[in-house]
């Protein structure tokens, strides 16, 4: 089974699915379809922009199961699969085995089953359309087919830093729902009653890293060789970190040919070049290109040119520039996908706030390790024991932010051995967005559930759902800029040998990336596995400021912020006049910035 279009696949890629229901063609004329695959009755299913090689499909009868992403599965898999499958449930064993990144679709009976990623780098919404309940992988589109408009409340949350957890599960939209990662939507043969069914939970993390390397190198590869397999050219980023670096051996192994990326740093002490040039030399068969440093694009850069339509704030909009810069380039040279090192520091590291509890369940161990952080990162003892004896639950820390968003930041450990850094507000925030985000906070926390009992596991699930909710962007821009991205370490096959791993071996203050450095032992070289930092690029931010302060005054020149009663446009113009006031640069006008350019570029999507 094929899709259908008469138009070739280009741009972003999206789709929507459909109920097998009569009144699905109404849906359908609202959302715009390049490709069209149908149910068996004829009437459509998926609409929307893939690529031919993005698509498999299974089909047994009236069954059908789409893979939508990478993912090295055959259609003969599928239709197998289909022809034995009596239950949407039964896609849980299935999907728990594939390798790779992407969306499963099915629908059998009628029923119709719709998920995601568990790192949620691919996203499910849904929404009544006619009266009939569609999914997507993008929530404006949705909000494009209800004519929604953005929800002013949700604005307001938005401009906290950061965010916390669940406030990210709501969308822009009132009309529009997300499904969460891990999760997939069901919707009954009706077309109309849908439910949320869980499908993912992280694995205990009990294993050795002695036991755990093999199957992280493993799953590792296996994510890179999916995009590989197929041959040709394919690029990636190669800053000379330990996450690149053992992307770029990994590619290098496979039938592809690489070329690796090098954006040096302005800064005189950042030394990436080094430590790529360094592992260059076990690579002859890799073309190394090293880009001019003084050509890399500053923190936001060209913040008033973009054009690709996002369905929600990000502050991967500040460094837009700098992480497609080179994709033309790369293009140019035969580049048919760029993969990153993006997730490693996320699923290869993790939070010390594992800690919180190991104190409680190994003490002498704990202590051990917790002396060693202290001197690590300078925390105060008093800070440090304070923190260690916060017993609160989740639903308390997050009502006891509600009162202290306009406090000074608190001392990083309480943060890092807590539930999060608690959120903020700013001062160019207006007194009317500041009791909103206060309200939506304290009704959040009535019945808020934290993503693991584990104050460590909740931490590192959240901030893995923070990551990809950048790179989610990232990967549309590129893919409208010709050139799509992939991060291998976002795989969920990856996720979960990386999160499986004892917390007391996977973040010490004895050794940096441990797990990541004893599983790509043997496809690293040594000496390109001694690397124990990474560049900052503070330098670039800075300077960023300093360059581009007129394209900030310009946004606030005609805030729409300002118009919706949210920010106080006058304190934001005189911030952009004193781009080195020493609180910007902790990025606190990311988020602010991040909403003010959403809002900005928000009008009704051309696909």
């Amino acid at each position: 089974m094929t899709a259908t279009g008469d138009e070739p696949s280009r741009g972003e890629p999206y789709f929507v699915v459909l109920p097998d229901h009569a009144d699905a063609l109404t849906a359908a004329r609202r959302c715009s379809a390049v490709r069209i695959v149908r149910h068996a009755s004829g009437r459509p299913w998926l609409i929307g922009r893939w690529a031919d090689d993005d698509i498999t499909i299974g089909a047994a009868g009236s069954t059908r199961i789409a893979v939508l992403g990478c993912c090295p599965v055959s259609a003969e898999t599928l239709t197998s699969f289909a022809e034995r499958l009596r239950d949407l449930a039964g896609l849980d064993h299935l999907v728990r085995r594939l390798p790779g990144s992407f969306h499963l679709i099915a629908t059998l009976d009628g029923r119709c089953r719709v998920q995601g990623t568990a790192s949620g780098l691919r996203r499910v919404f849904h929404a009544r359309v006619g009266g009939l309940a569609v999914a997507a992988d993008r929530a404006d589109l949705l909000a494009d087919a209800t004519g929604a408009e953005p929800d002013e409340e949700q604005l307001a949350v938005r401009l906290l830093w950061p965010v916390p957890h669940p406030l990210l599960e709501t969308t822009l939209w009132t009309e529009v729902t997300s499904v969460p990662p891990g999760s997939a939507l069901l919707v009954d043969a009706d077309g109309r009653h849908t439910r949320v069914s869980r499908w993912w939970t992280p694995p205990e993390p009990v294993r050795s890293i002695a036991r755990s390397a093999g199957r992280v190198r493993e799953a590792l590869s296996t994510a890179v060789d999916a995009r590989c397999h197929q041959g040709g050219v394919v690029s990636c980023d190669f800053s000379g970190g330990l996450d690149s670096t053992s992307v770029c051996f990994l590619a290098a192994a496979s039938n592809a040919r690489v070329v690796a990326s090098t954006w040096p740093g302005r800064d005189p002490g950042d030394d990436d070049l080094h430590w790529a040039e360094r592992a260059t030399e076990h690579l002859p068969q890799v073309d190394h290109v090293v880009w001019p440093a003084e050509e890399s694009p500053l923190v936001y850069t060209n913040l008033l040119d973009i054009d690709v339509p996002l369905d929600e704030p990000t502050i991967g909009v500040m460094d837009r520039a700098r992480a497609l810069k080179h994709l033309p380039g790369l293009k140019e040279r035969g580049s048919r996908l760029h993969l990153t090192g993006i997730g490693g520091d996320h699923v290869t590291w993790c939070s010390e706030a594992y800690y919180h509890r190991l104190l409680r369940v190994r003490p002498v161990f704990a202590l051990r390790q917790l002396r060693g952080f202290r001197a690590l990162w300078n925390w105060p003892l008093r800070d440090m024991a304070r923190a260690l004896a916060d017993r609160r639950s989740f639903r308390r820390w997050l009502a006891d932010s509600a009162a202290e968003l306009r406090d000074p930041p608190p001392p990083t450990v309480s943060a890092s051995l807590g539930w999060g850094m608690p959120s903020r507000v700013f001062d160019w925030m207006t007194p009317h967005a500041v009791r909103t985000v206060q309200r939506v906070l304290r009704q959040a926390a009535e019945n808020a559930e934290p993503l693991h009992d584990d104050r460590g596991m909740h931490v590192d699930l959240d901030q893995i759902r923070m990551c990809t909710r950048i790179v989610r962007h990232w990967d549309l821009m590129a893919a409208r800029a010709g050139l799509p991205m992939a991060s291998p370490f976002f795989d969920d096959r990856v996720l979960e040998a990386c999160l499986a791993v004892d917390p007391g071996e996977r973040v010490t203050p004895w050794r940096y990336k441990p797990l990541l450095t004893t599983a790509m032992r043997g496809v690293v070289p040594d000496d390109c596995l001694r690397r124990t930092n990474k560049a900052q690029a503070a330098m670039d931010a800075a300077d960023g400021l300093r360059r581009h302060r007129g394209d900030l005054l310009a946004l606030w020149e005609s805030s729409r912020l300002a118009e919706l009663g949210l920010v106080d446009a006058a304190k934001l113009r005189e911030l952009a006049h004193r781009p080195d006031t020493p609180a910007l640069r902790e990025a606190i006008l990311y988020s602010t910035i991040a909403c003010e350019v959403w809002l900005r570029k928000r009008t009704k999507i051309q696909l």
